[in-house]
């Protein structure tokens, strides 16, 4: 006896639907063309994407760079409770070639890549594994300036402190990088110096600043009007959340600051930092993003341990989230995880794993002994989402992907 055959309704399906990987749809795309329409329906992606934040489906990658080959690559690490191996796959980034691309994001799953030394960028969605390189800088590079004191010749150009975001009023994500030029007096490198008061006039470097600003929509940049501040740190992980960019800023006073970009009116506002009391003297701190909201996490230095404050804003007032007494021979955090776990670099060059609800330091077996600039290690969140960039599906010449500890294909 034939069974009934059951017809669900389309609303319900598309909500099934909505709910799983990207890998799965894209393999579901050739079931039938509505399906394959679906897809990339806008509701559907955000509707998609959504559910992913809600279920704080993660996805971690470190960055990284070879010690033996220099060449730069990702590690992207598994989401699997207690995974023994918890590297799932390398991947290596030949466009960038011996650089070490800075990565900003994540901003509705997708990252932006840049390399300092030069104006080359790429916007990267890791689950589709669409990559679009992005045009040259617009900005114009005078190679002269010409102050009271002297001419002063260009020596060098970095794009650096970008961030990734998403302008809701125009329903374009944008880019957003400070382009600083360094400058030194033109006869330092000629000139035979009489004494060494004239040899220091001449050797301190003198630095300029511009801001653009990339548009998908248009696919192409525009010069902003540089602010009084200009960021001095490199973030931890992701430095965008609603509509807002930020990033550690100094006053001449050397106060701390924060400084903010809305992508919707194009303006920048400062914020200040929360005021550390106590009489710990040596400490640091940096931004990076917790639980969706802008936070401050603040690193004690106590002997060889390391005591950690975590501090979030509501509307411009902070409020100190949690504390995690000290933890011997860590160096420094990298960012949080899935469940609010704090990744961090120790003195033996591994990454290890505080657990907050335990208190517990755990090995990951991530050795890091071996990479190249240890220091720029850094680690990156961020969910799945089919946003789509108007790119091209990953090259060999772009991005290799690889098993961890699978080296049969050469990069």
């Amino acid at each position: 006896m034939q069974m009934a055959r059951i017809e669900l309704p389309e609303a319900l399906v598309m909500e099934i639907l909505s709910k799983l990987p990207v890998k799965s749809l894209i393999r579901f795309n050739c079931v039938c063309k509505y399906w394959c329409s679906s897809f990339q329906i806008p509701h559907f992606i955000f509707k998609h994407y959504h559910n992913n934040l809600e279920n704080n489906n993660l996805n971690l990658l470190l960055r990284r760079h070879d010690g033996n080959t220099f060449q730069p690559y990702l590690s992207q690490l598994s989401n699997e409770k207690d995974q023994k191996d918890l590297v799932k796959q390398n991947i290596h980034l030949p466009f960038f070639k011996n650089a070490i691309p800075s990565v900003y994001g994540a901003c509705h799953g997708l990252l932006c890549l840049q390399e300092p030394s030069t104006d080359k960028a790429a916007l990267w969605n890791p689950s589709t594994r669409e990559f679009k390189i992005l045009p040259p800088s617009s900005i114009q590079r005078p190679p002269y300036l010409s102050p009271m004191e002297g001419n002063l010749a260009l020596y060098g150009v970095s794009f650096d402190h970008a961030a990734l975001g998403f302008d809701s009023k125009t329903n374009d994500y944008k880019v957003i990088r400070f382009v600083s030029f360094i400058y030194y007096h033109s006869p330092f490198v000629t000139r035979t110096f009489v004494n060494i008061e004239e040899e220091q006039r001449y050797a301190y470097p003198h630095y300029e600043f511009q801001v653009e600003l990339y548009s998908s929509r248009s696919d192409s940049w525009k010069e902003l009007p540089c602010p009084l501040y200009t960021p001095t740190d490199l973030i931890l992980g992701n430095n965008y959340v609603d509509g807002i960019c930020y990033w550690k800023t100094m006053t001449e006073a050397y106060l701390g600051l924060i400084l903010l970009f809305d992508l919707a009116n194009q303006k920048f506002s400062i914020l200040p930092f929360p005021e550390i009391t106590g009489s710990c003297l040596h400490y640091y701190d940096n931004i990076l993003m917790f639980n969706g909201s802008l936070s401050v996490i603040v690193c004690l230095l106590e002997g060889t341990g390391m005591s950690f404050d975590l501090w979030v804003t509501s509307e411009g007032a902070w409020t100190k989230q949690f504390s995690i007494e000290s933890i011997s021979g860590v160096l420094h955090p990298l960012g949080f995880g899935k469940n609010g776990e704090l990744f961090l670099r120790d003195t033996n060059n591994e990454i290890v794993l505080f657990d907050l609800s335990t208190q517990e330091l755990k090995e990951l077996e991530i050795n890091t002994y071996l990479d190249h600039f240890q220091e720029s290690i850094s680690l990156h969140a961020y969910v799945e989402s089919l946003v789509r960039i108007n790119g091209i599906q990953e090259h060999e010449k772009h991005i290799i992907r690889q098993l961890a500890g699978d080296a049969s294909k050469k990069y």
